[in-house]
Order: structure tokens, then C-alpha cells, then sequence
């Protein structure tokens, strides 16, 4: 699959290959050598769960006609090698009935090995937006990075970062229905503005089922999920202050905030947040010491 040079990801590939053996190892001839499968682990930071079948047996039968172009990438351990970049080449070959892979190997630190895989697989954009949720998180938690950290590294904004791993939040069983594409990104991001993970499980199957779009879905919660009846007959439309003060404090925190203001003049507000990491970003941008 040809690379987009728009997802800004190519630098931090750049960081680590100074021949980059994933945009032009068919000119490079460095190290390659023949090594057994069998003595090949699968790489334990593959963000990657779900490999389409159907395109791996293609491949396969491609492999057992023609052999492997590309070499794949390994680094040298205790007992063998650990695969770093050709995932779906080691498992059609598996597949195909080879024992041996062509392969370049590198010296990589373990740290070096993770976030080149990460980004590898984000630049192949063939993630779904659940994998690519849990890349981030595996970034953040495995190299100490914050989402602004990783917003740099793999060239998006850091609401992206963080609306990828709220999806993280939801029930198994609807991160299932996004991994397979029967609910999109956005339609399983309105999902959570639900807190209960049955009323979303069941407000997904109804998504599936009537084919709801976001605005549908958002006027559904508004109207049978999310209104607390209580609450409505005591709210009053935010004045000019309440609404310019939200504004700026959602600029200011880089996140949804909610003001809610009772006709007797009291209130509450509330800021979202999508991980620990990011509410220790808020904290520390209210400057307030958290124990």
C-alpha cells in the first residue's frame, strides 16, 4: 500500500532509519539474509489485531508463487529474532507454507522497536480507529509521553488524540462493531455522551440496525437517554456571559465543557476528560496540585 505523505508521520520513521528500509527496501540490499520463520516471534507492540483474511490469503498464494520482494524487518534476540515491521509478509508466508523469510536485521532498543512499529502501522492508515486508539495509549504509557507528545510525533492535532482514545471507553462489545466498520468513528463517539455502558450497547444495535447518522443519534440521547427531567424543569437558556465563559474555557482546556445554570442562579460545570493523563493535563492547566 503506497504511503500518504499527508499524515505527517515520516519523521518520526526518519528519526530511527537512515536508509529507511520501509519506503525503498526494494533498492536496498543491506543485511539481508534468509532466516527461518520458525525462529521469528511475532512483534509483541502490533498495534494491529485484525488482519483481513481474505487479502492475506491473496497474498499468500502470491508469496508461494513468487517468494517475498520485500524483506521484513527483525532485531536480533536472546533466543532468535523479534519481527519488527512486515507483519502481514511473516504471516501469509506462515501461511503459504515457507520456511524461510528474507530479512534485514537491526539493533533496535526496545523503546526504538515499539514506537517504530506504532508508527509504521499508523502510516499505513489501515487501522481501525480502536487499534489506532490503543497505538496512542501504548505510546503514552510505554515511551512516558503526553497526548501532546504524540500529537507532534505522529503529526495530528491533539483532539484527535484524544477523541481516538476516548473510543477506548466504550463496551467490548460496541469497540467490535467499530473494528468491523458497522459503526463509523463519529457515530461511536456521540455513543458516549451515554454513561451507562447497557444504554449504549443497545443504543449501538439500534444505530446498526435503522442505520442512525450522529445527528440522528444525538437527538435520540437528547430526547429518550440523556435528559434528566428534574434538571430540565429548572434550567434556563446560559446567558451571554455563561456561553462566552464556556467558550473560553473549552479554548483554554482544549476540551467539551458544559455550564448548567438553575433559574435560582446556581449551577455546575462540567469539563470532559479522556484519560488520566489528559485530566493531569487540565489540572496542570488550572494550576491546581493534585496528591
Amino acid at each position: 500500500m503506497a504511503t500518504k505523505k499527508n499524515r505527517g508521520l515520516g519523521t518520526g520513521l526518519d528519526a530511527f532509519f537512515s536508509n529507511d528500509p520501509l519506503q525503498d527496501l526494494n533498492q536496498s540490499s543491506e543485511g539481508i539474509k534468509e532466516i527461518e520463520l520458525k525462529e521469528i516471534r511475532p512483534n509483541p507492540y502490533q498495534p494491529r489485531q485484525i488482519f483481513d483474511q481474505d487479502k492475506l490469503k491473496e497474498l499468500a498464494d502470491s508469496i508461494a508463487q513468487s517468494g517475498v520482494f520485500q524483506p521484513v524487518i527483525v532485531k536480533k534476540g536472546v533466543n532468535g529474532y523479534e519481527l519488527i515491521a512486515g507483519e502481514r509478509r511473516f504471516r501469509a508466508s506462515k501461511l503459504a507454507g515457507k520456511t524461510l523469510i528474507p530479512a534485514i536485521v537491526r539493533d533496535y532498543t526496545d523503546e526504538q522497536v515499539l514506537e517504530i512499529t506504532v508508527l509504521e502501522n499508523l502510516q499505513r492508515e489501515d487501522l481501525s480507529p480502536i487499534e489506532e486508539g490503543q497505538a496512542f495509549v501504548t505510546l503514552i504509557k510505554k515511551l512516558n509521553l503526553t497526548q501532546d507528545e504524540v500529537a507532534k510525533k505522529v503529526g495530528k492535532s491533539r483532539p484527535y488524540i484524544t477523541n481516538y482514545i476516548r473510543l477506548l471507553q466504550l463496551p467490548d462489545s460496541v469497540k467490535g462493531l467499530v473494528e468491523t466498520r458497522k459503526l463509523s468513528n463519529a457515530q461511536a463517539r456521540a455513543l458516549l455522551k451515554l454513561q451507562d455502558p447497557e444504554a449504549i450497547e443497545r443504543l449501538a444495535k439500534k444505530v446498526v440496525n435503522e442505520g442512525l447518522t450522529v445527528r440522528q443519534i444525538e437527538k435520540y440521547i437528547d430526547e429518550n437517554q440523556g435528559v434528566n427531567k428534574a434538571a430540565k424543569k429548572t434550567a434556563v437558556e446560559p446567558t451571554p456571559f455563561v456561553r462566552s465563559t464556556r467558550s473560553s474555557l473549552e479554548d483554554l482546556l482544549d476540551t467539551k465543557v458544559k455550564i448548567q445554570q438553575s433559574m435560582r442562579g446556581k449551577g455546575k460545570i462540567e469539563i470532559d476528560f479522556a484519560s488520566e493523563d489528559d485530566l493531569a493535563r487540565i489540572i496542570g492547566l488550572l494550576n491546581v496540585e493534585a496528591d
